[in-house]
């Protein structure tokens, strides 16, 4: 069957609620965004505006806030390429052998996994910002955390690691014939392991976010579609590693300008 077949095969209230989902997180993503005037301002004056601009109480705009952004970037930028699971398991719907709320529940322990890398990921950014590494926009200031941060998402393209998780990930009907059993519990542990091989397929490049800027709405775009293609079979396999050339150079470019 093919994905455009798939997809015009994407009704009923399951796929409402997976839309309505993703489209949710984009719209809390672009909501959260610095206003574009702001963003102008700080480029022209830099870090001294917005300390002039305003004093913030860390309670309201420290963890609790980053973890909230972080919690819609994971659900805007990783549902969509869990997209080839849930269409298999719709597949088997069809067939009876799984039923709507198991879809929910295999979607649901997917994004838990996100939602714990997303704690983790709001912790790393207070604690960069803290450390002065980061803007207030989520980028990075420093050419040799931007370059570490190229480079290991450049190197981790070429891991075995990286290969085996998107081997599973490329393949979910086979994955779904090993670990299958009936009933939405079991859904959810499938969606919790799946969750697990997204993440070792994807961690180091939604680290680049630290790059890009964690309120940068175009970086988030691109790195979803770049995560997206490298989970579909035909052309993910001749993605992945010259986009790990691509990193390991611009981490060298960075790092040459830097220090230049």
């Amino acid at each position: 069957m093919t994905v455009a077949h798939r997809i015009r095969r994407m009704t009923g209230w399951h796929w409402l609620a997976f839309f309505g989902t993703v489209l949710g997180a984009w719209a809390l993503l672009y909501a959260m965004q610095v206003p574009g005037d702001l963003r102008t301002g700080a480029a022209l004056y830099g870090h001294d505006f917005w300390s002039a601009l305003c004093v913030v109480e860390p309670g309201l705009a420290g963890y609790p806030t980053v973890l909230a952004m972080w919690v819609a970037m994971s659900a805007a930028m990783m549902a969509p390429t869990f997209l080839p699971a849930l269409a298999t398991y719709e597949d088997l719907i069809a067939t009876g052998a799984a039923t709507r709320d198991g879809f929910l529940a295999l979607l649901a322990g997917y994004l838990a996994v996100w939602l714990g890398f997303a704690a983790l990921a709001a912790g790393a950014q207070v604690g960069l910002a803290g450390a002065g590494l980061l803007d207030p926009l989520g980028g990075s200031r420093s050419a040799l955390l931007t370059a570490l941060l190229l480079a290991l998402a450049g190197a981790y393209q070429f891991t075995a690691l990286k290969e085996a998780c998107l081997s599973k990930c490329r393949q979910p009907l086979t994955f779904f014939m090993q670990h299958w059993a009936p009933g939405p519990a079991r859904a959810a542990a499938m969606g919790l392991r799946l969750g697990v091989l997204c993440l070792g397929c994807c961690w180091a490049l939604m680290a680049l976010a630290f790059v890009g800027g964690t309120m940068n709405l175009a970086w988030m775009g691109l790195a979803t579609l770049v995560m997206v293609l490298e989970k579909l079979p035909e052309i993910g396999r001749p993605v992945t590693r010259p986009l790990g050339l691509v990193l390991l150079a611009a981490a060298i470019a960075t790092l040459v300008a830097g220090t230049g």
